[in-house]
């Protein structure tokens, strides 16, 4: 069943929507006006500030997939229909992304990545300024140091958006649960995703898929649609014509744990045989790193002793040298794992997961609008180039 997700799910099958592309817009447009006038609070402090505070608005502002609050959206209009006003769900949507932009500077800074969407990582950029300005003291310090205060400002920021959302008191109660829960969940899986890369060559497949789950299907997929679902209120005139919100609850949390988890599984083939010049990042980050990801963990499982002896890590924790002399390593290695068999494996692991995702959301008791969406995003996000 699962070979054959693609012909089941054609993405020409399923017509672009219109409301997508507004509340892409109105997300855009909801975080320009928060930011300008968080910038120029701060400006208005320090001009220091605001040159700092403009970096971190220009961050989220740099582009992206918006999937987080695309995901909330469509968990939102699986309950209350194609005739509700977006306007006042914008701001919680928003947040998602203030959300997202503090995950990726912080996990920037974890991994030394040098660029992300293209451009300079935000440590980077602090570091680059630090050396052109000739200040005092270490600029890869400076850089990193600063980078950790733009996540903790966009993570204040979502905090402050999130609260401007104009939904009765109980339902903003309940959305901000599921938002710390959120939260709380990608921080746990972040950690675990970190622990790892500490004992690369204890670390198994589960523990592997444990890191994806929570570090990224939580956050990316099941808490985004559930937070939408929960923006819905708990009116049932304004759940579906009053479809029982367990249901749906259920299927977008099966939902969200299979199409999370295959967009992880994408995201590690693309880390070893991504094109940098699509995916906006370096390729080889998670074999210069040594982190443990389902693709290297299977690659081991599947390898010969010869294989696995070129796969194993160094002291240092890398799989590479850690001076510069790693290009032709990195292609070797990427060789290695491919001749495993692991990326098929893996490919077959992204097309089960599609596969179970969508049948939970085609029995869903859903707006037929949200089923068709959330099927392409399944396809869509899972299938991707970067």
């Amino acid at each position: 069943m699962a070979k054959n997700t693609l012909e089941r799910y054609p993405r020409q099958a399923i017509p672009r929507r219109s409301g997508r592309d507004a509340m892409i817009a109105g997300v855009e447009g909801t975080l320009a006006d928060f930011l300008a006038g968080q910038v120029g609070t701060l400006e208005a402090v320090d001009p220091e500030l605001g040159g700092f505070a403009g970096i971190s608005r220009d961050l989220v502002l740099r582009g992206g997939k918006r999937l987080r609050p695309t995901f909330a959206y469509w968990g939102w209009r699986g309950l209350v229909g194609a005739d509700h006003p977006i306007e006042p769900v914008l701001p919680a949507l928003a947040t998602l992304e203030l959300m997202h932009t503090f995950a990726l500077v912080h996990d920037d800074v974890m991994d030394c990545s040098a660029t992300r969407r293209g451009a300079p990582t935000a440590h980077r950029t602090f570091a680059a300024e630090h050396a052109r300005d000739r200040r005092q003291g270490d600029s890869e310090h400076f850089g990193a140091a600063s980078a950790i205060l733009v996540g903790d400002l966009c993570l204040i920021w979502a905090d402050q958006l999130l609260a401007r959302t104009p939904v009765d008191t109980a339902t903003l109660f309940a959305v901000r649960a599921c938002y710390d829960r959120m939260r709380m969940e990608a921080v746990a899986g972040q950690y675990l995703d970190v622990l790892g890369e500490t004992r690369p060559d204890d670390w198994s497949v589960e523990q592997a898929l444990r890191v994806a789950r929570y570090k990224t299907a939580s956050y990316t997929v099941q808490r985004p649609l559930q937070f939408g679902m929960t923006l819905a209120g708990p009116d049932p005139s304004a759940g579906s014509d009053g479809r029982a919100l367990a249901d749906v609850d259920a299927a977008y949390r099966r939902y969200g744990e299979t199409v999370g988890e295959a967009f992880q599984l994408r995201d590690d083939l693309l880390g070893v045989y991504g094109d940098p010049a699509v995916t906006g990042k370096p390729a080889g980050d998670d074999l210069r790193t040594g982190k443990p990801t389902v693709l290297l963990m299977l690659a081991r499982q599947l390898a010969s002793p010869a294989q696995r002896k070129e796969l194993t890590t160094d002291t240092a924790g890398a799989v590479i040298p850690a001076d510069g002399s790693g290009g032709p390593r990195l292609a070797r290695l990427a060789d290695v794992i491919a001749d495993t068999g692991a990326p098929q494996r893996v490919e077959a692991m992204i097309r089960e997961r599609v596969d179970e995702g969508v049948t939970a959301v085609m029995n869903a008791p859903i707006h037929p609008d949200a089923r068709r969406a959330l099927t392409d995003l399944a396809v869509t996000a899972s299938h991707r180039p970067a």
